[in-house]
């Protein structure tokens, strides 16, 4: 027998999961909305609002989000409280950017990360490999979205920027969308069906809109992207979830200016598959892929394989990624600092043979 919260991804694991709540006489929920201390919770009973005073963690990373399956007080309470949450399955997490250096969840128990990213603006490969690093990490399948696929009629050009992004996105489905036009908005549609996706991207990249197109109707304020840089206005202010017609349910979020790594190294790993493969051939096992002899990353530089931009895109998120873990990691703190004088040794060896040359 279906349950009232099918529609919105119950299924019989978080039955067996729910039943010590059931005991205590709460009743089950989905985290539709998080607003200042409390949320909104769809039931079988319909949609509630619940205060979340008794799940506010010491980690802002376990914070009551969007998506979050949750134990909530029977109908009577006044207010009513999210007691428990269940244990979330996959969770989208990125860097605060605080000095602190905090994890911060943008959405729970998600299928599929779909990185909306328009064609109206010249393609940053780094941001959206960076993206999609956090989506691999979360435990979701990422989706890269084209929108605004009608503002590149001609299809060579077209083909050619699609190609740009799989280059950036090895086994990652690349999908051209104009929402405006119905364009590509079916075939996303079959792709998110059924389960529970988040809608990522920055400001102006349509998301709003394309979450419209797969919502069939205006249910997000959409505003046009600036003119001077085709940078968009913060629509969106919370995160939502809806159910789709087809089967499913989307979270739409608001515009990312900062996506900052949060520990998401085998993430960044399979971004840069092509990288971590020719990494095995290497000579030397913990092999830096600068200047060591049987590099096979270097060699596939050198026979044009392998990109520039990548290897160095690949290095970029590996150090930010370091970075963040030494924060509140002593040993990798200290693993940065050896290498850090190891480099330092080795440039004033370098400066001291080029004095000895000259003299």
């Amino acid at each position: 027998m279906s349950h009232a919260l099918s529609p919105y991804g119950w299924d019989a694991g978080r039955e067996d999961e729910f039943v010590p709540y059931a005991a205590q006489g709460l009743v089950p929920g989905r985290v539709v909305r998080v607003d200042r201390g409390q949320c909104d919770v769809v039931t079988a009973a319909g949609t509630v609002r619940a205060d979340t005073e008794f799940v506010v963690p010491r980690d802002p990373a376990k914070v009551v989000c969007t998506g979050d399956w949750a134990a909530v007080d029977p109908d009577g309470g006044d207010p009513r409280y999210v007691r428990a949450l269940l244990q979330r399955r996959t969770a989208f997490l990125r860097n605060t950017s605080s000095k602190r250096s905090e994890g911060q969840i943008l959405a729970a128990n998600v299928d599929h990360a779909v990185i909306a990213v328009s064609l109206a603006v010249e393609l940053d490969l780094g941001r959206i490999e960076r993206f999609l690093a956090l989506a691999w990490e979360s435990g979701a399948q990422p989706v890269v979205v084209l929108t605004k696929a009608d503002l590149v009629p001609d299809p060579v050009t077209r083909g050619h920027l699609v190609a740009d992004v799989e280059s950036a996105s090895p086994g990652v489905q690349v999908l051209p969308v104009s929402a405006t036009e119905g364009e590509g908005t079916e075939v996303l549609a079959a792709v998110v069906a059924g389960g529970t996706s988040v809608l990522l991207g920055q400001s102006g990249a349509g998301k709003s809109t394309l979450a419209n197109a797969l919502l069939g109707a205006d249910v997000m304020t959409v505003q046009a992207a600036r003119d001077v840089d085709g940078k968009g206005r913060h629509t969106t202010t919370t995160r939502n979830l809806l159910v789709l017609p087809g089967g499913g349910v989307l979270i739409d979020t608001p515009g990312l200016r900062g996506v900052g790594l949060w520990d998401a190294e085998s993430g960044v790993g399979q971004v840069f598959a092509e990288i971590e493969e020719l990494a095995a051939d290497c000579r030397f096992q913990d092999c830096a892929h600068d200047a060591e002899p049987g590099c096979a990353v270097l060699a596939a530089l050198d026979d044009g394989t392998l990109s520039d931009r990548r290897l160095h895109s690949y290095r970029k998120l590996l150090r930010e990624n370091r970075r963040i873990i030494a924060k509140t990691d002593a040993r990798t703190r200290d693993e940065i600092r050896r290498e850090w004088r190891v480099k330092q040794a080795q440039g004033r060896a370098a400066m001291e043979a080029k004095r000895g040359r000259r003299h």
